[in-house]
């Protein structure tokens, strides 16, 4: 009797290799994992003359201040932290359009704060004031409403950032400053982040055309006084603190 031979079992085949996942393209600007998008604020440059004495009065940063760049100085009108690319002419726009009929500002700087002010602070700033800078502020952020583009939706408060902190630091005893400037133009610009900081790039400068009335002093640039001593045995207190957001903040 012929005995069959048994079946060669099958061989297992080799896995094919697992699809490499695909990395997602790196976002300079705008949400990790969303489409491309841009971070955008509309502000008030700070000129040379102004923004050198406050770099000065960076000299009293201890600890783990990081300073912002003289050159970087601003007020904030409004932030925008997700700008799709197709619709920075809107923007331009809008800022053309409500800038037409104000006059230039007479800008003036006040007191140092911090935010928060209780607790461990994450920025230390100057406050600023002028008549007719909420005015223009709250009709930016109003149009932006309008356009359906996305702002930081935080009360506005007029400062200019002077450091941000990145670890323990001590702060900075109060400072005031006698200083100021006519803004005459106002300006779109575009904030890239990068390792070794925020990178600004002007889309559009728009030139305040109403007419104005009663000039203010001229800038007065002079050196910052040293801080004020802490009143005996208790914490410094500090000038001028509204509430404001940690800007990237641009």
């Amino acid at each position: 009797m012929s005995v069959e031979e048994p079946e060669t079992a099958p061989q297992p085949q080799e896995a094919a290799p697992a699809p490499r996942p695909q990395r997602p393209p790196r976002q300079e600007d705008g949400h990790k994992g969303q489409e491309r998008t841009l971070r955008m604020f509309y502000a008030f440059k700070v000129p040379s003359d102004v923004a050198a004495p406050l770099a000065e009065a960076q000299r009293h940063l201890k600890g783990n201040w990081r300073p912002v760049r003289a050159d970087q100085f601003h007020v904030t009108l409004a932030y925008l932290p997700s700008v799709p690319p197709e619709r920075v002419t809107d923007l331009k726009r809008l800022g053309a359009a409500l800038t037409q009929d104000v006059p230039p500002l007479n800008i003036r700087l006040r007191g140092t704060g911090y935010f928060p002010n209780e607790g461990s602070p994450r920025v230390w700033f100057v406050k600023v004031e002028a008549e007719g800078l909420d005015d223009l502020a709250g009709a930016l952020r109003q149009g932006l409403r309008d356009l359906g583009i996305e702002t930081d939706d935080l009360p506005f408060r007029a400062h200019i950032t002077l450091a941000r902190k990145k670890g323990p630091a001590p702060r900075v005893p109060p400072l005031t400053f006698d200083l100021g400037w006519q803004a005459g133009n106002a300006a779109l610009i575009r904030s890239t982040l990068r390792k070794t900081g925020p990178v600004y790039d002007t889309e559009s400068t728009f030139r305040l055309r109403g007419e104005a009335g009663t000039a203010g002093p001229e800038t007065v640039a002079t050196s910052p006084p040293l801080p004020s001593p802490p009143p005996p045995g208790g914490r410094e207190q500090e000038q001028n603190t509204p509430s404001i957001p940690a800007e990237e903040t641009p």
